[in-house]
C-alpha cells in the first residue's frame, strides 16, 4: 500500500531543480515531514511532539482531508483528493504545486527514507544545496505506520534535532510537522505543528484556526506568490498568521 503512495510521490517529485534562491514573503524554503495514521489525541501526548509545539505553534484545529492515506497525499500535493477513497494506483494528470514552483524557479526534492536514489538529505545539506521546498517521508517504521507515535519519536527526535541547527537546512526555513489522516474511527483531526526563525509564535504557541492539507500548497503559493491550482488550494486558509514577515 505505502509503496504505491511512494509511486504517486515520487511522480511528481522524484528529481529537483538546480537554481539560486528565490526569496519569499514569509521563508525561502519550507521542510514538510509526514507521519502516518493516528489520532490528534493521542500524538499530543508525546513528549517530542507537544514540545515541538511549545517552540513554535501547535495548530489544535487541523485535520485530514479524507482517508485512507493515498488521497491525503495527493491533496497536499494537488489541492484535492480527485475523489480517490483507496490506497490504489492512479495516473492523475493536471497541474500540481511542482508546477507552480518550477514556474519561478523555485527548487524542490522529495526525500523518501531507506528509498533509492531518494534518501540524500544529509548529503544535500553538507553541499548546501537543499532545495527551497523539501518533502520528506520517513520509512514505514519510522513514519508510525508499522509501529507508534512513540516509536516514531524516537526515531525524529535525535534525527530532526541534529539537523535543525545547521545554518545549511534551517535558514529561513519553515519547518512543517503533520500526520496525513487520523486512526480510525474519529473526526480526522491531526498533529500539524510549525517551527523555525520565519515563526513568530503567539505566547500560547497555539493557534485554533481551522486548517487542512489544502492549507499546505496555499500557505506554499501565498508565501513565494505562485497563484492556485484552482482546486480546494484556492480559498483553503494559509498559516501564515504567525509568521514573520519581513
Amino acid at each position: 500500500m505505502r509503496f504505491l503512495i511512494f509511486v504517486t510521490l515520487l511522480t511528481v517529485l522524484s528529481g529537483g531543480l538546480v537554481g539560486s534562491t528565490v526569496t519569499g514573503t514569509y521563508f525561502d524554503r519550507f521542510v514538510l515531514f509526514i507521519f502516518e495514521n493516528t489520532n490528534y489525541a493521542k500524538a499530543i501526548k508525546n513528549s517530542y511532539l507537544k514540545t515541538l509545539g511549545n517552540q513554535g505553534v501547535l495548530f489544535t484545529n487541523y485535520f485530514a482531508v479524507s482517508h485512507p492515506s493515498e488521497p491525503n497525499y495527493v491533496a497536499q500535493i494537488f489541492g484535492s483528493t480527485f475523489n480517490i477513497t483507496d490506497d490504489g494506483d492512479y495516473n492523475i494528470t493536471g497541474t500540481n504545486l511542482v508546477d507552480l514552483l518550477e514556474s519561478k524557479g523555485i527548487t524542490w526534492k522529495a526525500y523518501m527514507q531507506n528509498y533509492m536514489n531518494a534518501d540524500n538529505l544529509d548529503a544535500d545539506i553538507a553541499s548546501n544545496s537543499v532545495p527551497q521546498f523539501v518533502y520528506y517521508v520517513p520509512n514505514q517504521q519510522n513514519d508510525a505506520h508499522d509501529t507508534s507515535v512513540d516509536f516514531a519519536m524516537s526515531w525524529f527526535q535525535p534525527f530532526f534535532e541534529a539537523r535543525r541547527t545547521n545554518p545549511n537546512f534551517n535558514t529561513n526555513t519553515l519547518f512543517f510537522i503533520v500526520f496525513d489522516e487520523s486512526g480510525g474511527g474519529s473526526s480526522n483531526q491531526v498533529y500539524a505543528s510549525i517551527v523555525g526563525t520565519p515563526v513568530n509564535p503567539p505566547s500560547g504557541h497555539s493557534d485554533n484556526t481551522a486548517y487542512n492539507h489544502y492549507s499546505i500548497p496555499a500557505t506554499i503559493e501565498a508565501n513565494w506568490g505562485l497563484g492556485n491550482m484552482g482546486r480546494f488550494d484556492s480559498n483553503a486558509t494559509a498559516f501564515t498568521r504567525y509568521l514573520l514577515h519581513p
